[in-house]
This record gives structure tokens, C-alpha cells and sequence, in this order.
């Protein structure tokens, strides 16, 4: 059963080095957030799986962290996308 664990976390990061790419290379401002959005959640999920896989505490308290962050960096993003849509009118 705790392969399984592993494997799914080992997935959730493949996943996130791909979206690396989305972040890079995202035609818009937009789309890059979604994709660094999407890496957090991703990161997250697979710190949480290797904390039940490793069974130390340390793991699950770094992607608490890791997604409280994620949430303020949405909101300051898109704060910044809509001061700058509105100042290029």
C-alpha cells in the first residue's frame, strides 16, 4: 500500500516539472498563474503523500506553509494583473 503512496507523490511531482513549462513559455500573464497556481496545488498534494509515506509531521506542516503562500500569491498576482489592466485604458 505505501508504494502506492509513493508512486502518486512521485507522479504529482512529474506533473509539476511539467507545468514548468506553461510557466515559462504561457502566451499570457494569465496563464502562467494558472500554471504556477496549478504547481503549488500539485506540490502540495505530493508533500502530503510523502509525509504519510515517511511518517514524519515535518512534511505536512511544509505544505500547510506551501499552500498558505500559494493562496497569497494568487491574490497579489491578481491584484497586480487588474491594476495593470485597468492603467492600460
Amino acid at each position: 500500500m505505501m508504494i502506492e503512496v509513493l508512486i502518486f507523490a512521485a507522479a504529482f511531482a512529474f506533473l509539476a516539472v511539467i507545468l514548468l513549462y506553461r510557466l515559462a513559455k504561457g502566451p499570457t500573464a494569465a496563464d502562467r498563474m494558472v500554471a504556477g497556481d496549478s504547481i503549488d496545488v500539485l506540490v502540495c498534494c505530493a508533500l502530503m503523500l510523502y509525509s504519510l509515506y515517511s511518517g514524519r509531521g515535518i512534511y505536512l506542516d511544509i505544505a500547510i506553509i506551501c499552500a498558505m503562500l500559494g493562496i497569497v500569491d494568487t491574490m497579489l498576482v491578481g491584484r497586480y494583473l487588474e491594476k495593470r489592466r485597468w492603467s492600460d485604458k
